[in-house]
């Protein structure tokens, strides 16, 4: 998988109303969230002309993609499943521990921890509309012999990944903190992409679309002179917590 070498700059573009109903836990019926980003500009970002709309059912692409599940499911091992279930229960830059080390943590970093809330917060204010506008059922709702691991919904929402997109973007908020750990930290979100997989609840076009909008989000949030300025705080706290050069 390819990163974000060259792509931030290519992607920035303008414009996508949003305000949508959060659907990643599928309790009753709520009323719509009215979700506020903290650094990306939605009216500034099309991310409905950027991402290609899911394969359609019964395509080619699609069949692969869900026979690629079997196998993954086929396969899968205790390990695999306890690593990825405990991939879908947190999503925060505290996923990327397993690269820095036991003193990259919440306790230790109460700025990068804040700063991480406000990441991953605006994350569904990218991908709840585009659920609303594809609709593409989860694998599993589809095809009734596929058994996830993870938490499920009954929502029609799985284009594209809100764990995935999450993922990307707090990876490559920590490689503007800690670059000398770019190689690991880009393989550790194509991990934690990858566990959506594992868990069953995704297919490799839904985590493929997160890619893109994290490129194009990521680049916004870089024009926003408050994500400089939270990045600049967390990174110096990051740096000084592992014991690197400032």
């Amino acid at each position: 998988m390819k990163h974000f070498a060259g792509a931030i700059g290519f992607l920035c573009f303008a414009c996508v109303a949003v305000c949508a109903q959060d659907h990643k836990t599928d309790a009753e019926a709520k009323p719509a969230k009215v979700r506020v980003a903290t650094y990306i500009h939605v009216d500034r970002l099309p991310l409905a002309t950027i991402v290609p709309p899911p394969p359609t059912d019964g395509s080619e692409i699609t069949k692969a993609e869900f026979a690629e599940l079997h196998r993954i499911q086929d396969a899968r091992t205790p390990e695999q499943v306890k690593a990825a279930q405990a991939d879908d229960a947190e999503e925060d830059i505290f996923i990327y521990k397993t690269v820095l080390g036991s003193g990259f943590n919440a306790e230790a970093l109460p700025l990068t921890t804040a700063f991480s809330a406000h990441l991953h917060g605006d994350e569904p204010v990218a991908t709840n509309p585009l659920k609303e506008i594809f609709q593409r059922p989860r694998p599993y709702q589809v095809d009734s012999t596929l058994h996830p691991v993870c938490k499920v919904t009954t929502q029609p929402n799985s284009y594209p990944s809100g764990h995935t997109l999450s993922g990307y973007l707090l990876a490559f908020t920590l490689v503007q903190m800690v670059p000398e750990k770019r190689t690991e930290i880009l393989e550790r979100a194509d991990v934690y992409a990858h566990n959506r997989l594992v868990c069953g609840v995704h297919t490799a076009s839904d985590l493929e679309a997160s890619r893109r909008i994290a490129y194009a989000v990521f680049g916004s949030m870089m024009q926003e002179p408050r994500f400089q300025q939270d990045l600049a705080a967390a990174r110096a706290e990051t740096r000084h917590a592992l014991g690197l050069k400032q």
